[in-house]
């Protein structure tokens, strides 16, 4: 059998990371993209530089991702899968408090640089047959207080993907959506600007997501027969569900 090769974005912790660690283990190679390369090499430390290909640049910046694609080791060029996985939530404020700094760089990193490297990938994975797996969120489909531009964000990828889907009808890449709920990784760190406290408030006690049950999805999906296509994976930890509406009453 050929082995197969992933493209993984947002590698150096929580989804990523754990997808890197379990398309290893199931025999693939794996490129593993990310902004930090201490982590990027510490993957590569751990299962050598035939299994995972390291490439350290942001993924907002258009010509570092280009060039990265452009000097991929020749046992890394066939691209198989990609997972983009790469994005970020940035305060909690309502829109009308929110930072536009921070509106801006999660267009940018979660809207415009998945696109970017999807239509920059696509002539790989049409030649491959391949696949495509977008991590969206469940905020993209429920509002909630803060939500404002993340949730905007996200419900963008999920019809992106939809959308990828119809135009790239028989070609015989697949495009998944995956929408997770409340999941404990780095999120809530980076969201709140490295406090700890509200990370360990939110998650305690409720038995989130982990890192390794969303790894566990892709891999499932990328490995169904071809001719199935999940279009898209909604996963919650059962102690969350859809919240009721609010009301505001007058006094």
């Amino acid at each position: 059998m050929t082995t197969k090769t992933a493209w993984i974005t947002g590698a150096t912790s929580g989804f990523g990371a754990a997808a890197v660690e379990r398309f290893v283990a199931g025999g693939w190679r794996v490129i593993a993209s990310g902004r930090r390369a201490e982590r990027l090499q510490k993957l590569v430390d751990a299962y050598g530089a035939d299994q995972v290909h390291a490439c350290a640049f942001d993924i907002r910046d258009e010509a570092a991702l280009r060039a990265a694609i452009d000097t991929l080791p020749p046992a890394f060029a066939g691209i198989d899968l990609l997972v983009n996985n790469a994005g970020l939530a940035l305060g909690t404020a309502p829109a009308q408090q929110a930072d536009l700094a921070q509106w801006r760089q999660m267009i940018d990193t979660n809207v415009t640089a998945l696109a970017t490297i999807t239509h920059l990938l696509l002539p790989r994975l049409i030649e491959r047959r391949g696949a495509i797996v977008n991590i969206s969120s469940i905020a993209g489909s429920y509002p909630y207080r803060g939500g404002n531009v993340y949730g905007g964000t996200k419900a963008f990828v999920t019809q992106f993907s939809h959308n990828l889907r119809v135009d790239l009808h028989g070609t015989g890449v697949r495009v998944s959506s995956i929408e997770p709920g409340m999941a404990e990784t780095e999120f809530t760190l980076v969201r709140t600007g490295g406090d700890q406290a509200a990370s360990d408030q939110l998650y305690a006690g409720a038995h989130p997501i982990t890192a390794g049950d969303i790894a566990e999805a892709i891999w499932w999906i990328a490995n169904l027969p071809p001719h199935l296509n999940i279009n898209r994976l909604e996963i919650m930890p059962t102690s969350q569900s859809a919240a009721g509406l609010q009301v505001a009453r007058d006094r």
